[in-house]
């Protein structure tokens, strides 16, 4: 059994589909098949059921490829090793990030980090929903909020505060709110994960917590749509201060009821184990927090906190 047909089976458990996982790999679908039957010759178990238009893992296939993967991680691992004791670092970034952040900040971020790193070669998947590990081609993630499942493991990147903003156009036409309560009064973009609103806003003032049901006409499991819809005036919007870095320095959005913070939240990198964080991970988690600290430091800079 070669690790090569073993990275077949693994882009065929991706993709669902021996033809997609061939041409991802460049080669025939013939070759790829004929891989995934001398693995499921070998092990003798089908890993795969057969239906007209795609593969579903079998029971037996369900068991055997996260530990494949994680075979294959380790394997990656040590070889990172060795290529950092050359300084050489290599190898492939599936990485997972939120639609705001991945496509408005983090995506100029990771062009530098690839043209510096040229070895390093990146697969970019954008999404606001939490990433299944084992469903989903992805080996790190970025994402918002404290990492609570001790099943995985991460780095903790920075603090991201929260603001209240809107454009110059909503404000010049609607006014500003200058308390929590009036928020009420203004049209509130609103942010859905799955089924739940992010419709109820919180601030605190000097120790003192504020809560606010809100109003709106406009809601999206987007992040950057709310973003969007808050550069072109549709209302008011609470969002990280971190997405909204570049509008804020710009002067695209304004900051609304300073006084008055948002809950606040934090940025992480994340990994399904220990044994997934290679050299190319640790560099890129060292990249970002260079340049989430000098985002922060430009906002307070510029007076906005």
């Amino acid at each position: 059994m070669t690790i090569e047909d073993l990275m077949i089976v693994l882009k065929v458990a991706e993709f669902k589909n021996i033809t997609a996982a061939a041409e991802s790999l460049n080669m025939r679908t013939a070759t790829a098949s004929a891989a995934l039957k001398r693995v499921e010759r070998q092990l003798g178990v089908e890993l795969f059921t057969r239906t007209t238009r795609r593969l579903k893992l079998s029971s037996a296939g369900e068991r055997f490829i996260p530990r494949c993967r994680e075979g294959i991680h380790t394997l990656e691992i040590a070889r990172q090793e060795m290529l950092s004791e050359t300084n050489v670092i290599r190898g492939e970034l599936k990485l997972s990030a939120p639609s705001d952040l991945g496509r408005n900040i983090l995506l100029p971020w990771l062009d530098e980090f690839t043209t510096t790193y040229d070895q390093i070669k990146l697969n970019l998947h954008i999404a606001d929903r939490n990433i299944d590990f084992y469903r989903d081609p992805v080996d790190v993630a970025i994402r918002y909020g404290a990492l609570t499942d001790e099943n995985l493991y991460g780095f903790k990147i920075c603090d991201v505060r929260r603001v209240l903003c809107a454009s110059p156009k909503y404000v010049k036409k609607y006014g500003v709110p200058h308390k929590p309560a009036d928020i009420s009064k203004h049209n509130a973009l609103l942010y859905q994960l799955h089924e739940l609103i992010d419709d109820e806003w919180c601030f605190t003032k000097k120790d003192k917590n504020y809560k606010v049901k809100t109003k709106s006409t406009k809601v999206s499991n987007d992040a950057d749509l709310v973003r969007r819809w808050c550069l072109s005036g549709q209302g008011l919007a609470k969002k990280s201060s971190l997405d909204m870095s570049t509008a804020l320095l710009n002067g695209d959005v304004i900051r609304l009821m300073p006084e008055f913070e948002p809950t606040p939240t934090e940025l992480w990198l994340v990994c399904p184990s220990r044994q997934t964080i290679t050299p190319a991970v640790r560099l890129l988690r060292d990249f970002l927090r260079e340049k989430c600290e000098h985002v922060i430091k430009s906002l307070v800079a510029n007076g906005i906190f």
